[in-house]
């Protein structure tokens, strides 16, 4: 007997440590994530050089050319130029009167009973629903990021990532941005706009004390969760 208390015990546990998984949120960002890190020095190597020739590959000078970023390694600045807005609403009302009457006639001049009730029946029923609903939200995001660009691809295009970490009295803030910039959308300043960015994922958050203090508990998450059944 002791032993299946034990098991179900143990079995609630379970339970109630899965729903709590589903919960909880992950671990807080750190700097240094290899999804947003700098392109590591060997992947920047140029080619040796050819002693004895010329022609050195890679170390031309054009008198005409930008300096634009197009390679493996250079840097563009991203003007972080982000706004939305969104608003619905809905209105909906129904209403519905029902009339019946039911008269019971005139028999030799006088009306029906039975009983000493009256037959006569009226029914008048009556149905009103009314809801509405409202939704805005905006959002906007302002500021610059210098990345770096991580791959060219066979297109053209640049594969550019970077982050930037600021770290203040209560904790820290930062900016991560990744996505796929055309080389002719970029300034001759090498600065683009981040509206120009392809598949582009930029994250603004932060930790640390702040950051804690407007986040739920995991007992309020729970509740609030589809997992609690009320």
């Amino acid at each position: 007997m002791i032993k299946q208390r034990m098991i179900h015990h143990l079995a609630l546990i379970a339970s109630i440590a899965s729903a709590l998984t589903a919960c909880t949120i992950g671990p807080e960002p750190k700097p240094g994530d290899p999804a947003y890190a700098p392109v590591s020095a060997p992947a920047m190597m140029p080619p040796p050089p050819n002693q004895g020739g010329i022609y050195q590959a890679g170390g031309g000078l054009s008198l005409f050319e930008d300096k634009r970023a197009r390679r493996i390694g250079d840097v563009i600045t991203i003007s972080l130029a982000e706004s939305t807005t969104s608003s619905k609403k809905a209105d909906s009302a129904i209403k519905k009167d029902d009339k019946v009457n039911l008269d019971a006639g005139v028999v030799l001049g006088a009306q029906p009973k039975i009983g000493g009730v009256n037959m006569t029946t009226a029914i008048n029923p009556t149905r009103d629903f009314s809801g509405a609903a409202t939704a805005d939200q905006s959002n906007k995001l302002q500021g610059t990021i210098t990345v770096m660009v991580s791959d060219v691809l066979p297109n053209g295009l640049l594969e550019v990532r970077g982050e930037k970490w600021m770290t203040l009295n209560r904790g820290e803030e930062f900016i991560r941005i990744r996505g796929y910039v055309r080389p002719e959308d970029v300034l001759p300043d090498n600065t683009i706009a981040s509206t120009k960015v392809a598949d582009v994922r930029i994250t603004y958050s932060g930790s640390g004390e702040l950051a804690q203090s407007n986040r739920q508990g995991w007992a309020s998450r729970f509740f609030g969760s589809e997992w609690w059944p009320f």
